[in-house]
């Protein structure tokens, strides 16, 4: 069944193309490496296809946000990842996280609990909006990643609001201490995570200097399976109802929803980084929804 896209989606606005990125790409009006598209509480870069999309003007995206201590620009470095996105068509979004006081590098504020210094769902949403507005993207065909903090990040906000955003891709990076109780809704989410990622563990880590969990001021990061639990509530998923394939390097397991929406989990050899092959897999996903 095809969904109904909201009325701002529709919003398509002057899309300006000029020189090439990589041979890949065209810079927009403002949002390459070197020239933020500034909005209020913040900034984002975007790099545009140059080939033509083949339904009309408006362009699919990757948003993608970084990790920690990381910034916009830094996601652009990501050739890879950044390069198979243009080669299929889309244009690929990097929002900047809020400053780090005192040190190089921007994060997230993505604790319900620890808020930072603004709104970061407020903002995300924001940065889609002007993106529709200024360089005519689709924002019903917007899939939101982000890596370490990055996808913790995703998944806080498509916890708390599944609808900001078409689907979501959150890498290495999962839900903190404590957990939510449950969230808004269902969602369309696909979790990729490496066996031997030591820095956000599959079974969470305790940061901060605290001993257990139970040690007051704890930081801690939480259960990657027991976040897909939270997720399986959320979409209505069976818990004797999985599907296993394989793709490439990873393998996967989803869940038969009665929610109708598609919840992945892709796991792969390898530690803390956005593997090869994830861009293709994770867009091969997000068409198909």
């Amino acid at each position: 069944m095809k969904r109904v896209l909201p009325a701002w989606t529709k919003t398509v606005v002057g899309l300006a193309l000029t020189a090439g990125l990589w041979g890949q790409a065209a810079q927009a009006v403002c949002g390459d490496a070197a020239d933020a598209c500034r909005i209020e509480n913040g900034s984002y870069h975007i790099v545009m296809p140059s080939a033509p999309t083949t339904d009309g003007d408006a362009i699919p995206a990757l948003m993608f946000l970084h990790g920690w201590g990381s910034s916009g620009q830094g996601t652009l470095n990501m050739r890879g990842m950044v390069e198979a996105a243009l080669a299929r068509g889309y244009a690929v979004i990097a929002p900047d996280g809020t400053p780090r006081e005192g040190r190089n590098g921007r994060s997230w504020g993505f604790m319900p609990d620890r808020p930072g210094p603004r709104d970061e769902i407020a903002f995300l949403r924001a940065v889609r909006d002007d993106a529709v507005a200024r360089h005519g993207i689709d924002g019903g065909r917007m899939l939101l990643g982000g890596f370490s903090i990055g996808g913790s990040m995703v998944s806080y906000l498509a916890c708390a609001d599944p609808s900001s955003f078409a689907a979501y891709g959150p890498v290495a990076g999962a839900f903190w201490h404590p957990l939510p109780a449950d969230c808004a809704g269902p969602v369309d989410l696909f979790h990729t995570h490496g066996w031997t990622d030591g820095v956000v563990p599959l079974e969470g880590r305790i940061l901060g200097g605290a001993d257990s969990l139970d040690d007051e001021g704890e930081f801690a990061q939480a259960d990657v399976w027991r976040a897909m639990a939270i997720w399986r509530a959320a979409n209505g998923c069976r818990s004797n109802a999985s599907r296993y394939s394989e793709t490439g390097i990873f393998w996967r397991r989803g869940w038969d929803c009665d929610s109708g929406r598609q919840l992945d989990f892709a796991l792969f050899n390898g530690g803390h980084a956005v593997p090869e092959g994830w861009t293709a897999m994770a867009l091969d996903w997000f068409e198909a929804l």
